[in-house]
C-alpha cells in the first residue's frame, strides 16, 4: 500500500493542551479507574516497583515509525501510558499529548517526568476500556503494550475505545508480543492473524513488521509486532 511522503490532520479542531500537574478528568473518571477490569494490580506493581515491561527509555520504534512515515505533530493518545516515558517523548516532539493510564501511581510519575522535561501533557486516569466516549477523536494513537493485554480480559471493550477515540484518517501505531518469540519473557504474544482478525474491522494495515521490544539499558527486549494503520472510513465492527 502506497503511503505519502507525509501525513499531517487537517480540519480538526484543536484542544488548548493542560499544564503537566493538571487533570481535568470528566465525571467519572476516577470511578472507572478504580474499577478498572484488568487481570493483575497494575497500581500495586508500580508502588512496589515491579516494572519489567517499563524500560525508563523512549521506544526506539515510535520513533522510528514518527520519522520513516514523517507523521507531523498532532493531537495523540497513548493508551495504557504508565510511567509516561513515550507520552512525554510526543510532546518533546510537538505532539499534543494526553496519556491515560489506570494506575494513579503510574501517573503520578508520569507528571514528574513531564515537569522535568519542561512539557505540557494532558494526564487522564481512567479504564483504557471502554473510554473515550464523547471526547474528541485524536489524529494519532500510540499503544505500547496495552492492546496484548487487554485483549485477553475485555477485547470488546478496547474495541470500543478505538471506535470512541478515532477517526476515519487517524494514524494508530501499535507494539504488541510476537507469538514467534523464543525468549523467557511472558510478555503476552499474538499472531498476525489475530492481528488482522482484531483489528482489520476498523483499521486498513500501512505496515506490519516484527520488532525488538527494547529492556533497561537498552538492552534488546522479547519480539514484537510493529502494527502502523490508519482508520477507515468505514467498518465493519
Amino acid at each position: 500500500m502506497h503511503w505519502q511522503s507525509q501525513w499531517h490532520p487537517s480540519g480538526i479542531p484543536q484542544l488548548r493542551r493542560c499544564t503537566s500537574n493538571t487533570r481535568r478528568p470528566r465525571v467519572g473518571f476516577e470511578e472507572e479507574s478504580r474499577l478498572a477490569n484488568t487481570d493483575r494490580d497494575w497500581n500495586g506493581r508500580y508502588l512496589a516497583g515491579d516494572l519489567p515491561w517499563d524500560s525508563g527509555l523512549a521506544s526506539r520504534e515510535l520513533q522510528r515509525v514518527i520519522e520513516a512515515q514523517r507523521i507531523a505533530p498532532c493531537r495523540a493518545l497513548e493508551l495504557g501510558c504508565g510511567s509516561g516515558t513515550n507520552a512525554v517523548e510526543l510532546a518533546r516532539r510537538g505532539f499534543d499529548v494526553t496519556g491515560v493510564d489506570c494506575a494513579p501511581q503510574a501517573l503520578k510519575i508520569a507528571r514528574e517526568k513531564a515537569a522535568a522535561a519542561g512539557v505540557n501533557v494532558r494526564w487522564i486516569e481512567a479504564d483504557v476500556q471502554n473510554f473515550g466516549a464523547g471526547q474528541p477523536p485524536f489524529d494519532f494513537v500510540f499503544d505500547r503494550g496495552c492492546y496484548h493485554c487487554c485483549r485477553r480480559v475485555d477485547f470488546a471493550g478496547y474495541q470500543a475505545t478505538l471506535r470512541n477515540v478515532t477517526r476515519p484518517g487517524t494514524l494508530m501505531l501499535c507494539l504488541a508480543g510476537n507469538v514467534d518469540d523464543q525468549s523467557d519473557s511472558h510478555i503476552p504474544k499474538v499472531s498476525a492473524d489475530d492481528l488482522q482478525r482484531e483489528f482489520g474491522p476498523l483499521f486498513d494495515f500501512i505496515l506490519r513488521r516484527p520488532f525488538h521490544f527494547q529492556d533497561a539499558g537498552g538492552v534488546e527486549g522479547p519480539l514484537g509486532w510493529s502494527v502502523l494503520m490508519v482508520r477507515r472510513s468505514s467498518n465493519t465492527i
